[in-house]
């Protein structure tokens, strides 16, 4: 054992204990963020225009402040851009993370003085809780690789900008800056391609044994060490490379690929960052679910998936949640954000303590006929149509046919790029069909009363969804692939990049 991770062991088992002993009183920690952030908003511009100073206890809280999206706090958004102090928190902002809208174009999420350390902090913590299990910390002792947006921010007005990953690269702890990888100068790479190329060259002959990213781009840095050795697997490169670190997806559908590029098995840890706080991260290797973080910045709201888009949507806390209900969550942050609607949906998988899963995206399900199907659905189905006949899925995208061109009954089209093909198309697409089937009556009963047809799949060529994120300019960083869509947006984009048999 080398001395950083004997020097790291003792510490992480302190902070995994501060952190179980936390999530034994979620109640009373909700609540005192509740206090603390409406006594210090009360001071601000929103906290004046919401009457946050009458605020008692939750149900006035709900009273005074509205859900809302992007939108309904652009205009405060733009008061602090133009140089206004005390708007949705005290002072103003030190960042803003820049995020990609769908509605509203680029989004400015603040970070503040408050609640940049929990970006940071949440993350090493993750690591710890692995630590305190498993009792191994050998990997800092090598290298770790990061991969991640450009570093380099810029400013609007005196407020640095930039991605959030980014951001988190100037806040760094000392005992990992001296072990991260890539260097500065190759993070700041803006073309994804030649910053893969640059990363692999400069790691190739690394030490390393922890690594962080998306599992598209990681498994292409993995691709493109191979190409440079020569070797078989990742393991011949890296044979003390022990844990990976990932967020933003279900790494479910990369996993059978990934482990066979890697050559081994690694313990994986699952987070969930967002730009708005971080929210969850796995605690435990044998625990299902992500322990929500109930003293980070943050008080929790919640709101049942198919209410969300209601005029007067149930809106509950933490207390009130339920198992197996999936839920739109609600933020409100030492960041400044007041009801704020993120996008994502969960489901709770225990109460004590308080563990979730990332069920998918508000507005990224498929219910062109009724159905509502959700990606929780989609990523499970998947799943076990690949338990019974193997293949490897590098990505896919599920959307609607309305108007087959030759007439016949509507169906889910699932454009899917394989590295590894399973041996009869056909029959995997009626495993996945009969699995969404079990998994969602609507979908049953559209099938089973002929108004839908069985989903069919398309093949995308390989390399196809990297080329159509290349030329949506979204390849690379922390930019994902939507799985699901109630439109044919990105189905259409797609074609370009069919197979053609």
């Amino acid at each position: 054992m080398g001395y950083k991770s004997a020097i790291i062991k003792p510490f992480a088992h302190h902070v995994a204990a501060q952190i179980h002993k936390q999530s034994k009183q979620p109640h009373y920690w909700q609540n005192k963020i509740l206090e603390t952030l409406t006594q210090t908003g009360c001071q601000t511009l929103f906290g004046r225009d919401h009457g946050l100073a009458d605020v008692r206890c939750y149900n006035d809280f709900k009273k005074q402040v509205p859900v809302v999206e992007y939108e309904g706090l652009s205009p405060y958004i733009q008061q602090i851009m133009d140089g206004a102090q005390d708007v949705l928190w005290r002072g103003a902002p030190i960042y803003f993370a820049k995020t990609s809208g769908t509605t509203s174009g680029a989004k400015y999420i603040p970070i503040t003085r408050d609640s940049v350390s929990y970006h940071v902090n949440s993350a090493r913590n993750a690591v710890f809780c692995y630590i305190a299990e498993t009792g191994n910390s050998s990997f800092f002792d090598g290298g770790m690789i990061f991969l991640s947006g450009s570093p380099e921010l810029e400013k609007i007005g005196s407020i640095l900008t930039g991605r959030l990953s980014g951001i988190v690269n100037h806040q760094i702890p000392w005992y990992i800056k001296r072990n991260q990888l890539p260097s500065w100068k190759t993070n700041c790479i803006d073309d994804w391609e030649e910053k893969v190329e640059a990363i692999a060259e400069e790691t190739i002959r690394s030490d390393m044994r922890l690594i962080g990213g998306i599992p598209s781009w990681v498994q292409m840095y993995f691709d493109k060490l191979l190409e440079k050795t020569g070797k078989p697997t990742i393991r011949d490169i890296f044979p003390q490379l022990q844990l990976y670190v990932y967020g933003g997806v279900n790494y479910e559908p990369y996993r059978q690929r990934f482990e066979n590029t890697l050559g081994r098995q690694v313990h994986t840890i699952e987070t969930y960052p967002a730009s708005e706080g971080f929210i969850a991260f796995q605690d435990s290797q044998q625990e299902e679910g992500l322990l929500l973080q109930i003293n980070a910045g943050i008080f929790y709201e919640f709101i049942p998936a198919q209410e969300v888009f209601l005029p007067n949507p149930h809106r509950i806390s933490l207390e009130e949640v339920e198992l197996g209900v999936n839920y739109a969550i609600v933020l409100n942050t030492n960041a400044g954000l007041w009801g704020y609607l993120i996008g994502d949906t969960v489901k709770f998988v225990s109460t004590n303590p308080y563990r979730i899963v990332v069920t998918g995206r508000t507005k990224h399900f498929i219910s062109a006929f009724g159905e509502h199907v959700i990606s929780e659905e989609v990523d499970s189905a998947l799943q076990d149509a690949l338990a019974v006949m193997p293949a490897e899925v590098t990505e896919y995208h599920v959307a609607p046919q309305v108007s087959p061109a030759d007439g016949s009954l509507p169906y889910h089209e699932w454009f899917v790029e394989f590295n590894q093909y399973p041996p009869d198309i056909s029959q995997f697409a009626m495993l996945i069909n009969q699995s969404l089937m079990r998994k969602n009556i609507y979908y049953n009963d559209l099938l089973s009363g002929s108004v839908l047809q069985p989903l069919k799949i398309t093949l995308i060529q390989r390399d196809g969804f990297r080329q159509y994120m290349k030329l949506a300019g979204k390849l690379g960083g922390q930019n994902k692939v939507p799985r699901l869509a109630d439109n044919r947006q990105m189905a259409d984009a797609l074609f370009p990049f069919i197979r053609q048999s």
